[in-house]
């Protein structure tokens, strides 16, 4: 097959255009050195009136917004999904991996949570704390730097509370609690769990004039028409565009390999271009890897050549292992006191919880190594097809009456509408080398590229750690005066622990290290095996914690991508 060369030379290829990618992209653009970004999906900008679907009403949904076609709702801004026809993987016997992808300039940053949480100083060496695992080469002085300069950049509201695992930052003005998180702190605190204001990336207040400001549609997931939310595209890739940075995007474009010269060294990528479905070939000093932490390890994989016959930078054996996702256990309940409410105010507020419960167990006196958050989640926001509770079971469970329809239909949903709580945990698992991902060689996409075979199961210290969630999520509740809804999740279903990759905080498939043999990185990122490929996603991760990954991997990528500047002054690619 015929594959076309471009004839321009790249300082650097950058693949992917997520939190990694997009921070890489600003980074080494504006340094001045010129940069290509490969993307898997296509152009994105959620202010394009053909693109936008925040403010949008369901009845404008031929589904009335139902998740059907997208799996977080029809006017989700993921192009992409748990399943992408077209685009298999596969899963070893015994493994339940749910693998989630959005192909779109943003990649998943474009429907994120937007949850921005700093990892502790316990988080980078916890190894040395409970045994298992193993610790980063590097610790929390040396990406505080990062943190600090990325809550300046981007903006995430929060508190400063002086809590020791869960650092301070640069933050703007919180949004006041509403009320159905007004019941959980009171329930919260009643059994001695802290609640404090959410730390999330949102503005609240304007921080340049390429921004708008949060007006509290509550319809983050929808990606933000003024840009007040974090998504890679609008804050990072266009303004580096903006700047004057050297920035050619290829979207559309799916990467197959890193190809390599005899020497064994990147010379830049190979692509297939979905719209003329051609293979293409750019040249590049250096490719940067931001892909997701899966994607960057197939391509990795893929890349085999003479002189890397186990894959790119996998001399070790450790491309794919230590994979881990975090865990996941939800609960929800009605409040009785939260029934007709007049709805006299705009209760909306930011895409998501306004105050959260960080990890405040000490488990050395547990059953379990790791900690977790509490998410929360409630309220009087915009509906859609399927929203609450079946109507059926409510009547059965209460011995009310709810349904019909027309104008008794409308007064019943007015009624029970906002008086559902429901809280969900997210928490730390244990990384091991025996959960992986690996190149499935009998089976391929529809671009031919091999796909990646999934090999992994929770072990009772996940479990235990769900178990807890859900001894302590029924505590609350009860505590707010719910009736809890479902039965207690048991032994038999895990706890009701989410299966993994069900979180989409997948980590560890390229960890950093200071030992070649049982690492794939340094701790700059850059591959052990090829110094001029650097990885920019969670793939590097050594663990995850008990905090979302997003605000790491943008502190990590703008410290490698500022090592990459560095290197280029040095004249070392």
């Amino acid at each position: 097959m015929q594959i076309k060369e471009n004839a321009t030379i790249y300082d650097v290829i950058i693949v992917g255009s997520g939190a990694g990618g997009g921070m890489a992209t600003k980074v080494l653009s504006e340094a001045g050195l010129k940069v290509a970004v490969v993307e898997a999906g296509p152009f994105f900008d959620p202010a394009d009136p053909e693109q936008r679907t925040q403010l949008r009403w369901p009845y404008e949904s031929p589904r009335r917004g139902a998740s059907t076609v997208r799996p977080f709702g029809d006017f989700d801004a993921a192009y992409g999904g748990w399943e992408i026809e077209g685009e298999p993987y596969t899963r070893a016997e015994g493994t339940k991996f749910d693998w989630f992808r959005s192909h779109m300039l943003g990649g998943r940053t474009n429907h994120w949570g937007r949850i921005s949480l700093r990892f502790g100083p316990d988080d980078f060496k916890h190894k040395s704390i409970d045994g298992y695992g193993d610790d980063w080469p590097i610790g929390y002085e040396d990406v505080k730097p990062y943190y600090d300069k990325v809550d300046k950049l981007i903006g995430v509201f929060g508190t400063n509370e002086g809590l020791r695992n869960d650092p301070d930052g640069f933050f703007l003005p919180p949004p006041k609690p509403r009320l159905h998180e007004l019941f959980y702190i009171k329930g919260a605190r009643k059994t001695n769990i802290p609640v404090y204001p959410s730390r999330m990336s949102m503005l609240t207040k304007r921080i340049n004039n390429e921004r708008g400001v949060c007006f509290y549609c509550g319809q983050c997931s929808r990606a933000c028409q003024v840009y007040a939310d974090f998504s890679a595209g609008t804050c990072l890739i266009f303004p580096a565009q903006k700047n004057g940075g050297q920035v050619d995007l290829f979207v559309n474009c799916v990467v197959r390999t890193v190809t390599t010269d005899e020497e064994g060294k990147a010379t830049g990528v190979s692509y297939i271009n979905k719209e003329d479905r051609t293979e293409y070939k750019l040249k590049g000093k250096v490719v940067v890897l931001g892909a997701s932490a899966c994607s960057s390890a197939r391509i990795l994989l893929n890349s085999k050549s003479k002189q890397h016959p186990n894959g790119l930078g996998n001399s070790s054996d450790h491309v794919g292992k230590y994979l881990h996702d975090s865990t996941g256990a939800d609960r929800a309940a009605f409040i009785p006191d939260l029934m007709n409410r007049k709805v006299s105010y705009n209760e909306d507020g930011v895409g998501g919880m306004h105050v959260y419960s960080p990890w405040w167990g000490d488990n050395s006196k547990l059953d379990f190594p790791r900690g977790y958050h509490i998410e929360v989640w409630g309220g009087m926001g915009m509906p859609s097809y399927g929203f609450g509770f079946n109507a059926n079971e409510f009547n059965k469970f209460f011995g009310t009456k709810v349904g019909g329809y027309g104008d008794v239909l409308r007064s019943d949903v007015k009624k029970y509408y906002g008086a559902v709580v429901g809280m969900a945990g997210r928490g730390e698992s244990i990384a091991r080398k025996d959960n992986y991902c690996e190149i499935d060689d009998t089976v391929v996409d529809e671009w031919g590229i091999p796909v990646l075979k999934f090999n992994y199961k929770w072990s009772d210290l996940e479990r235990n750690q769900a178990k807890h969630m859900q001894d302590t999520f029924e505590e609350i509740l009860t505590n707010m005066g719910g009736e809890l809804l479902g039965e207690k999740p048991g032994k038999d279903v895990d706890y009701g622990l989410h299966a993994p990759g069900r979180i989409i905080h997948e980590v560890g498939t390229t960890r950093m290290g200071d030992d070649p043999k049982t690492s794939v990185t340094n701790k700059y990122q850059q591959l052990h095996d090829v110094d001029n490929v650097f990885i920019v996603d969670a793939g590097p991760f050594v663990s995850q914690a008990d905090k979302n990954c997003t605000w790491t991997i943008l502190a990590l990528s703008w410290r490698a991508s500022d090592y990459i500047v560095e290197q280029f002054k040095k004249q070392n690619f």
